[in-house]
């Protein structure tokens, strides 16, 4: 199998190098960055253009920030599709909107190309490692045919329904982080304002019903002043604005989400753009002039 891989950014990189460890050998990379190119290609990728992915490649993989940029790289003027043999697949690991991936979708279906979207849950630690959730939406047949694929990058693969569930799993998982992060920013800043190590709190009530992944993941984080990205700021704006459009779509209220993006985008305001999402709890710490760390 040919693979095609476009987009090797802080998830794209390490979901290629795995691809690479499980074997694959014909493995065509493209980015717009050369040397992020250039780092798997030593790793043992091969470097390409667009055209070329398109016309050689069984299967084509994009990982990029947004639904303009999917549709840019697959059916802009010089896009990946028109070059696509009938019989060829596209699997989008990218979140974006569930309505672009039904709109790319029926373009690659003209041209016979089947489609799957399937973003991934983890962040870039569990992309190094291997063990992604892929939430998937695409026909059974094309899912089952590629889900080893999916497995050398991932711990699971899910598949949720036709072309756009993917989507619209990422996004309720990004509501779901989102507000956790939220309630554990709000929970640990109580505990300091109380006088109670926040860590002792964590601690104690990381076991019980309270304890989650993303509580595993971020309270150490925001109790260590630790805000390099593992999932940056401006990504979660991005998902939460697609979850609110698509929410107003469909008539599902989301008051919560609406409040946690204001978070994000105050955040955002005040130069954190780029930082982890756990520093939500900075926004509390603004709030009240207290640090959570010692």
């Amino acid at each position: 199998m040919k693979i095609g891989f476009i987009g090797l950014g802080i998830m794209g990189k390490p979901m290629v190098r795995n691809i690479l460890k499980a074997g694959y050998r014909e493995v065509l990379v493209w980015n717009r960055s050369p040397k992020s190119m250039e780092e798997v290609v030593a790793d043992g990728a091969i470097a390409s253009a667009p055209r070329e992915i398109g016309e050689t490649c069984d299967v084509v993989i994009t990982m990029l920030p947004n639904s303009p940029q999917v549709k840019e790289v697959m059916l802009g003027e010089t896009g990946v599709a028109a070059y696509m043999k009938p019989g060829a697949v596209f699997i989008d690991c990218s979140s974006i909107n569930p309505v672009a991936s039904q709109e790319i979708a029926a373009v690659l279906a003209a041209r016979g190309v089947e489609m799957l979207d399937a973003p991934v849950s983890g962040g870039e630690p569990k992309a190094i490692d291997g063990t992604l959730s892929f939430m998937v939406g695409g026909k059974q047949t094309v899912f089952d045919a590629y889900k080893p694929l999916l497995l050398t990058m991932g711990a699971s693969a899910v598949r949720c329904g036709e072309v756009g569930a993917g989507n619209t799993t990422k996004l309720a998982n990004q509501i779901i982080v989102a507000c956790n992060i939220q309630a554990l920013s709000e929970a640990l800043m109580l505990a300091k304002k109380a006088g109670v190590d926040p860590e002792l709190v964590f601690q104690a009530i990381r076991g019980g019903l309270a304890g989650s992944t993303v509580m595993e993941a971020k309270a150490p984080m925001m109790i260590g002043g630790n805000d390099k990205p593992g999932f940056k700021i401006d990504l979660h704006i991005k998902d939460l604005n697609n979850a609110l459009d698509c929410a107003h779509s469909v008539g599902a209220p989301v008051p919560m989400t609406a409040q946690v993006q204001e978070i994000l985008q105050w955040l955002h305001n005040h130069e954190g753009g780029q930082k982890d999402h756990s520093a939500i709890a900075q926004y509390y710490e603004y709030l009240t002039g207290t640090t959570l760390g010692q």
